[in-house]
């Protein structure tokens, strides 16, 4: 007996064709900062080991995290190659750092490498830039990465450690050992607490004011913008002292305050001077002047750059702290939430397949480039060098 015929072995059979898997194995330097005052590291131990789990290398050069307490152990723990030079943690597609590279660590630079670190516009210069396009580096920003809500995720929250290490330094200073006036930033029943006047209405200012508050200061806030005073107090939750910023008011605030926060931003670079001489020269003995504005030239006209090795220095009997890298002062929290920041794009890299697809598919992140292969694709560095400008959406189309 014949087997049966059945009509659907006869037709013809759809072709199948193997999908390839995007993800790919991404090869992650972290490199040992050379520069005086950084002490933070791009990714910690957690992170590492998380992004090990999914099949990346991580190279780390030896001592990379020490300033951060972070050992070469707790690195090889997690999974990490733990490096003895630069040059072999310069071998990895993708190098991060927290501070932007020096001219010696440019020339360990190859075509095609993935540059993540700050900018830091005040320390750069047109050589830097064009060192970078003659390597044909692609170069993101980490301060101009975009959320989806289009926020800046690493200036916000390093905006927010250097308002609240502003205060608990201040309150530091004030203390006898110090040279301050002995003064309790929050007083204590019966006794009158400190008194803080803030310059400035962002997020440094807004979180200098939490943490005043929380230890029972007593807070004045001075800024031009009457929308950012209001945000503060809505957010804050109860009413302050806020004004504008007339020099008769402030005269009168500073010669009456315990401390003085600078948290002015300006977006052209160089901060407005706000604060006169002879206003901090009328500013009691043993006051306390933190400068967060410095690493913009600052908005006191008696601030000097300082560092971590000797961040204090006296003016007029007033005791000013203008470190320029506030955020380095607690570099274990600043590493973890700049850690936090950036493995998920690196994780999202490895499932895409690479960081230009990523960078092809997410504008908020395409607004960190600012090198892409030989070519300047940020405005603002273009007209501040005069270099030639290149649209990053017309190259990454022509080369997609």
């Amino acid at each position: 007996m014949s087997n049966p015929v059945y009509f659907e072995e006869h037709l013809p059979k759809t072709e199948m064709l193997e999908v390839k898997k995007k993800h790919a194995n991404l090869s992650i330097g972290i490199i040992r900062e050379q520069m005086e005052m950084e002490n933070r590291v791009a990714l910690v131990p957690a992170s590492v080991a998380y992004l090990v789990g999914n099949n990346h290398k991580i190279v780390v050069e030896t001592g990379a995290g020490m300033r951060s307490n972070f050992s070469d152990h707790e690195y090889s723990e997690a999974g990490a190659e733990i490096v003895q030079s630069t040059k072999e943690a310069f071998k990895c597609d993708v190098i991060l750092k927290v501070a932007p590279p020096t001219h010696e660590e440019l020339d360990n630079f190859r075509p095609g490498q993935i540059l993540i670190s700050p900018l830091q516009i005040p320390l750069i210069n047109s050589d830097y830039i064009n060192k970078l396009r003659q390597k044909r580096v692609i170069a993101l920003a980490m301060e101009y990465m975009m959320d989806d809500d289009g926020s800046f995720p690493l200036v916000r929250i390093m905006s927010e450690l250097a308002g609240i290490s502003a205060i608990l330094t201040a309150a530091n200073l004030l203390t006898t050992t110090s040279g301050g006036t002995g003064v309790l930033l929050g007083g204590i029943s019966g006794v009158p607490p400190a008194k803080v006047v803030i310059l400035g209405g962002g997020v440094v200012a807004e979180y200098a004011v939490r943490t005043a508050l929380g230890l029972g200061a007593s807070v004045c806030v001075f800024d031009n913008n009457i929308y950012k005073l209001m945000r503060i107090q809505a957010r804050v939750g109860q009413r302050l002292f806020t004004s504008s910023i007339n020099p008769t008011y402030l005269g009168q605030a500073l010669s009456d305050a315990d401390v003085a926060i600078g948290a002015v931003h300006s977006k052209a670079g160089r901060t407005q001077l706000i604060v006169s001489e002879e206003m901090v020269a009328r500013m009691k003995p043993g006051s306390v002047i933190i400068d967060v504005s410095i690493d913009q030239g600052g908005c006191f006209e008696t601030s000097e750059v300082t560092s971590l090795d000797r961040p204090t220095f006296e003016k007029h009997g007033v005791i000013h702290y203008c470190v320029p890298n506030i955020a380095s002062n607690v570099p274990r929290t600043a590493s973890v939430a700049i850690s936090n920041m950036i493995t998920p794009i690196l994780a999202k890299a490895g499932s895409a397949g690479s960081i230009e697809n990523v960078l092809f598919s997410h504008i908020n992140l395409r607004n960190g480039v600012y090198t892409y292969k030989g070519c300047l694709t940020n405005k603002y560095l273009s007209d501040r060098f005069a270099i030639k400008y290149t649209d990053l959406d017309l190259l990454m189309t022509s080369t997609f």
